[in-house]
């Protein structure tokens, strides 16, 4: 029964005669021999956690100029979608002049009792919101599919479809074909919404993980850019293919696409994750650029991932989605997506990103013209990409992403509660009063990718677990899509003179809002900037409070992990060695 129990708890330990000396004297020999295994990666993974986070963001660019070009590359999906969903909301629901309007409306609207064309409302809402519902699909599928797959090839399969499922944007024949076509692209839509971050973060060292993974915002606002560029480039056509051009143009994304990353590197994470060790080192060195860093060594940056994902192993043992409600994962995910990750999303929307979005209908009613408005849209986005590089040099100057995120929403809340006041403003001045508010917005939005719609990309990858944070940030953004489908449902009532006609007034909500938000924040959102990704689990193992993280000092080398992992790193190595001298 004892000798039972022993197995059941993993002592696999040769039986011996208590009588035979020699026996027991192996069996010490082989613990001796372990632990010194297990003390030797220890050490592996202690010497490359110290020399990244000693790495300066210059030495970062000089040895992984690789793993740039390749994160790059793979955001690249998302410049794609940024225009995909430009084209959807344009087309769909705000057609730029009357004969745009008339010849896509007669396409797949109706005719009304005055003689009109017009794409119904439940249709405009289907259509808007249909990609929203592919995309909640594509997200769960892809916390599944990746992990199985991999990272290169969940990518590959998705730019697939979209070659596929572009078709129908572009033959469409009526309404309900739009539909299915928004619907059946939103889902590999969504499979880039993650994977983008999530390989950022796990191919760059901890110097360089706040840029990389802000980049994907640059290239949403960038996919915005090309997609006004182009509506406007068609505004003078006055036949179908002004709207079909565009969809066409579609299809020049994603075979360049596919076959970069078809010879782009794994993410040596997941790799370590499915025991591919030697893999992992490769991908390393196909990710570094070792001769210009003679300390670098892609042996002990493996021992540190498989050191950490023995951690990990310990405190959440599984990676499916159930564990990310289990444990200490509990407060990165905290159940009914009240999630640290799942509200760093959602308050891009709560903070008031939906009213925001409504410059450009106040500077119309100050008389700004419906033609200059897609010129003032295009210089919006360009705003949004500048406000990028602003937070980079924020970032670049010490200022942590949690001090970020918290101190922008004061901005921002303030600002709201301004555009608030600005509904005093007598009818007499009512043009003034719009132009003032629509200025403003400018100025929101400037502060919003500053702060709050930038950091947001580096706080989600960084929190997240890494068994986990293909599932964590899949969780978080299906909270962050349920709660725009939310506000863009509610924001039109607030400021539509025929429904609850707030105007101005809608800033005393979304300012109300936004404070719930600080407050969030302030108590619940931790600093993770400078802490490598094992610190992070031990911090929130322990519960360390989030206004503590920062200076919380911990020893991640000093817990115990699961010996099995690490002996089989060791062995798998051994092996390694055996088949160099063999040949």
């Amino acid at each position: 029964m004892a000798s039972s129990k022993a197995a059941e708890a993993g002592d696999i330990r040769p039986a011996h005669n208590p009588a035979d000396p020699s026996a027991e004297d192996q069996v010490d020999r082989d613990e001796i021999i372990r632990a010194k295994t297990v003390d030797r990666i220890i050490s592996d993974a202690k010497n490359a956690t110290e020399k990244e986070q000693k790495m300066t963001l210059w030495e970062g660019i000089r040895l992984y100029p690789k793993a740039i070009l390749w994160s790059m590359l793979i955001s690249t999906c998302i410049v794609m979608e940024g225009y995909d969903i430009c084209l959807i909301n344009n087309f769909c629901t705000h057609p730029p002049t009357p004969e745009f309007c008339e010849i896509f409306n007669r396409k797949y609207g109706e005719e009304l009792p005055n003689g009109d064309w017009q794409v119904t409302a439940p249709w405009q809402s289907g259509l808007s919101n249909g990609a929203n519902v592919g995309e909640l699909i594509g997200l769960l599928i892809n916390g599944w599919v990746s992990e199985r797959f991999g990272y290169r090839w969940t990518v590959i399969g998705s730019l697939t479809l979209i070659i596929a499922w572009t078709s129908l944007f572009f033959t469409a024949q009526n309404v309900q074909t739009l539909l299915a076509a928004e619907i059946l692209c939103g889902i590999p839509w969504g499979v880039f919404q993650t994977l983008t971050i999530t390989y950022a973060s796990e191919v760059c060292p901890v110097a360089m993980r706040g840029y990389l993974t802000t980049y994907v915002n640059f290239c949403w606002g960038l996919g915005q850019e090309i997609g006004i560029g182009v509506i406007m480039s068609m505004l003078g056509r006055e036949d179908e293919w002004s709207y079909r051009i565009p969809y066409a143009l579609q299809w020049m994304w994603p075979v360049p696409l596919i076959i970069g990353i078809y010879f782009a590197p794994e993410s040596p994470w997941w790799l370590v994750r499915k025991g591919k060790l030697e893999e992992a080192k490769k991908s390393l060195h196909r990710l570094t650029s070792p001769s210009r860093n003679s300390d670098f060594d892609a042996d002990e940056t493996v021992a540190m991932m498989v050191h950490t994902n023995a951690l990990e192993e310990k405190t959440s043992g599984g990676a499916s989605y159930w564990d990310c409600f289990k444990g200490h994962d509990l407060r990165r995910t905290e159940a009914s997506f009240a999630a640290i990750v799942c509200m760093v999303w959602a308050i891009q929307n709560l903070s008031g990103n939906s009213f925001s979005n409504y410059s450009t209908y106040f500077l119309t009613q100050a008389g700004l013209d419906s033609t200059s408005a897609y010129g003032f849209a295009l210089g919006q986005y360009g705003i949004n990409m500048a406000g990028v590089f602003g937070a980079w040099f924020l970032m670049s100057r010490g200022i942590g992403r949690r001090s970020l995120y918290l101190y922008g929403l004061c901005v921002l809340c303030a600002m709201l509660f301004v555009l608030g006041f600005l509904g005093l403003v007598p009818e007499a001045q009512r043009d003034k009063g719009a132009t003032a508010t629509g200025s403003i917005m400018l100025c929101w939005a400037l502060a919003y990718q500053l702060t709050v719609g930038t950091v947001c990309y580096s706080l989600v990858s960084e929190i997240s677990t890494r068994r986990l944070q293909i599932k964590t940030v899949a969780l978080g953004r299906i909270l962050y899509i349920i709660v725009g489908i939310i506000c863009s449902v509610l924001t039109p009532y607030m400021l539509n003179p025929g429904a609850w006609n707030w105007s101005n007034f809608a800033g005393f909500f979304w300012g109300g809002i936004c404070f719930l938000c600080i407050i969030y924040t302030y108590l619940r959102v931790p600093e993770p900037s400078g802490r490598s990704f094992a610190e992070l689990d031990l911090l929130f193992e322990k519960g360390v409070s989030a206004r503590k993280f920062k200076k919380t000092q911990v020893n991640v080398f000093a817990e115990n992990v699961d010996n099995v992992v690490l002996e089989n790193y060791e062995k798998q190595k051994a092996a390694e060695r055996s088949k160099t001298v063999f040949v």
